[in-house]
């Protein structure tokens, strides 16, 4: 049973010991989306949403769960992050209004912030479907991936394909 990190000699789950690993620079961004009606597209760029400005208040919601990922996802470190930036661009094309989400996230550290990362995109999609759902229940939230992640010792630079 000791091949799996996250087990135990007993097969229970244990929080992986990274002590002995070297603090590195590393980085991590990831990708999210939804796909809103033309109402909540226009809502949303003119700042017309009766909640508030709502790209303000996801971006919010993104750093906040970022800087959270360890008390939700259970085997994760509480990692001392050192930057967390998240970007908006729409994509419309063929009456299809997309918002691709862009997540940053940087820590000096031993682990990877690979997780902070997809957790913010996540929490910031779920944000906007919050706050736009009187408008469109219909929306649809994109697949959310990891692009990029950089730093660490034992595992190698990861950069998504495609």
């Amino acid at each position: 049973m000791s091949n799996f990190t996250h087990f135990n000699e007993e097969g229970r789950a244990k929080m992986v010991d990274v002590s002995a690993k070297p603090d590195t620079v590393r980085t991590a961004i990831a990708h999210s989306s939804i796909v809103v009606n033309p109402v909540v597209y226009d809502q949303i760029r003119h700042n017309q949403n009766k909640k508030g400005d709502v790209l303000a208040v996801a971006q919010v919601a993104g750093i906040m769960a970022a800087k959270k990922t360890w008390e939700i996802i259970p085997m994760c470190h509480p990692i001392p992050l050192k930057g967390i930036d998240i970007s908006f661009e729409w994509d419309v094309k063929d009456e299809t209004y997309e918002l691709l989400i862009s997540v940053s996230v940087k820590t000096k550290g031993s682990t990877g912030v690979e997780m902070e990362a997809l957790t913010a995109a996540s929490v910031t999609a779920l944000t906007i479907y919050d706050m736009c759902k009187a408008v469109d229940k219909g929306m649809k939230i994109g697949q959310t991936y990891l692009i990029e992640k950089t730093g660490g010792v034992s595992s190698p630079d990861y950069r998504r394909e495609g």
